[in-house]
């Protein structure tokens, strides 16, 4: 365990989220994320501010990191089953392989990220009922063999529907919510038993030729959930409904260590010893956030959440979620929801609050919804994280590469002036990077001129993939913002093909004499660079 993980583990044992510990030691969210994640150092100061932020010592956090690893983290590699490219299709255009190299070569990041983290999935009934679960287990097996600790979580509504039907029973809802009387709750324990076992018969199959060959799933199920009665609400006696009172971590995590699956179903039981019927998302959430679970991942009808425009939510944080909800509630005819969305977004927000990194809301009608979401740049759904994914900072020399893969294209262009690997190192700290969920999308430099009080804004590059979106306003607002804390007055530049860019952001061009004196004698008249100024 490395000094960030042993932070975090700590943090989330007294419940502090990341923004509250940021703000309690002084330092930005996003770079204790990266302390946490290990790809960020961190000093003597910060660590002591934050081992007193979690009432503890900087040796308690330096020996938890030295703890031995788990049992899991030691296990034997098991062989990964992977879709050979004879598998693909015999008859694929030599276009069409080559497709499949080059998305295969760019998944290689998400299979190192996801080996050994834990995910929550989640899904109704309706899955099993219309025969979706087969292709579903085909990317669980998927996910299984890339060594993802896996804890699905099923829903049972349609099939207890049919079962009160058959035997002529009706039940009402109060605020979404089952009431569960004697009758109904034998219902629910048959329906909750049948579509328990049909999952693991699917979950078993090993057939040659299929996406299930070799597979070697082994689930687990039980009484993991404690749950208590729901009483009185609205003035109705929900009678065996009820909500999670506590998850068993520790028996799960012993599951997972061993290499099983585990399958919750939306049942609880109590120390008097009754059963209580719970809802899908209250189950998924209290496991998510029992387990501190890296992901939480929705299966449901829609494709996910649409803004007042109608358009499809990519990410968005759990702040903008609530804002979304409250909108809902206050103008239900402004924004066309679905029902899931209104179960699943409010779950969403609530695990991100309690911990939960990332909960992903994705539609169960597409085929390989889960792999679409996991393993490509924009997903397919919609994520809700508790901190923007977006972000900026000061470079660090760890940035270069990534400043490299912006700028060369631009150089190649004529857009930028050539800079090389050494260059770039030697000039980091004048960098400023954009980052997208740990990924540099956008960078930019200040170089200062202290005498004269001003900095030039140079080196301005966005990922061709994330233009068109205003960040590069926000890279250079960041920047210019930065530069006024440093004490300068203005910004210069040079450019030879974006004059009107940096005029309608309210610079004036000027003669070369006007440069810092250091800068004239720099500047380059083959070239013949436009000089604009802006005042701070």
């Amino acid at each position: 365990m490395s000094i960030g993980n042993s932070i975090r583990v700590r943090r989330k044992s007294l419940h502090i989220t990341l923004q509250t510990l940021a703000n309690q030691v002084g330092a930005d969210a996003g770079n204790l994320s990266r302390i946490e994640r290990g790809e960020l150092g961190i000093n003597e100061n910060t660590l002591r501010k934050v081992a007193e932020a979690l009432n503890c010592t900087p040796a308690y956090l330096y020996a938890q990191s030295d703890m031995p690893k788990t049992a899991a983290s030691v296990r034997e590699r098991r062989q990964p089953y992977l879709t050979t490219l004879s598998q693909v299709s015999n008859k694929s255009s030599t276009s069409s392989i080559k497709d499949f190299v080059q998305w295969f070569r760019s998944v290689a990041p998400y299979i190192h990220a996801f080996g050994g983290r834990t995910f929550v999935i989640a899904f109704g009934g309706e899955v099993v009922d219309e025969k979706q679960f087969v292709a579903l287990s085909h990317d669980l097996n998927l996910l299984a063999s890339l060594e993802v600790r896996l804890v699905l979580v099923h829903g049972s509504r349609p099939q207890i529907e049919k079962r009160l039907r058959r035997d002529k029973l009706s039940t009402k809802f109060v605020n979404g919510l089952r009431v569960t009387d004697d009758a109904a709750m034998e219902a629910v324990k048959e329906a909750n038993g049948v579509i328990r076992v049909e999952i693991e018969v699917l979950l078993s199959m090993g057939l040659v030729n299929s996406p299930m060959a070799g597979s070697d799933i082994r689930v687990a199920s039980g009484n993991f959930v404690t749950a208590m009665p729901m009483g009185v609400r609205d003035g109705v006696d929900l009678q065996h409904t009820g909500e999670v009172r506590r998850v068993d971590a520790i028996g799960i995590q012993k599951r997972l260590d061993d290499n099983e699956l585990v399958l919750l179903s939306p049942l609880g039981y109590s120390p008097t010893g009754e059963a209580f019927n719970l809802s899908l998302e209250d189950v998924a959430v209290s496991t998510a956030v029992a387990l501190d679970a890296d992901k939480l991942i929705f299966l449901m009808d829609s494709e996910g959440v649409h803004n007042l425009r109608g358009e499809l939510l990519r990410e968005m944080t759990a702040e903008k979620a609530k804002n979304l909800l409250r909108n809902v509630t206050d103008n239900e005819q402004a924004i066309n929801t679905s029902e899931d969305i209104n179960y699943y977004l409010p779950a969403a927000v609530r695990a991100c609050e309690h911990g939960v990194a990332r909960t992903h809301l994705i539609s169960r009608h597409i085929d390989g919804a889960i792999i679409q979401e996991l393993f490509t740049l924009d997903g397919i759904g919609t994520m809700v994280t508790e901190l923007s994914l977006e972000r900026m900072r000061q470079a660090s020399i760890g940035d270069v590469g990534g400043i490299l893969k912006l700028i060369e294209p631009l150089e190649a262009e004529g857009f930028l002036v050539r800079r090389g690997r050494e260059h770039i190192e030697m000039e980091i700290e004048h960098f400023y990077v954009m980052e997208h969920d740990n990924r540099i999308i956008g960078c930019a430099a200040l170089y200062p001129f202290n005498a004269e009080l001003t900095a030039e804004f140079a080196c301005l590059a966005i990922d061709p993939v994330y233009r068109g979106a205003g960040r590069g306003d926000k890279l250079f607002y960041y920047c210019a913002n930065q530069a006024k804390e440093l004490g300068f007055k203005s910004l210069f530049c040079l450019t030879t093909r974006t004059e009107h860019w940096f005029l309608e952001r309210g610079f004036t061009e000027q003669n070369v004499e006007k440069l810092p004196v250091e800068k004239q004698k720099l500047y380059n008249y083959q070239r013949k660079s436009k000089v604009f100024s802006k005042t701070l």
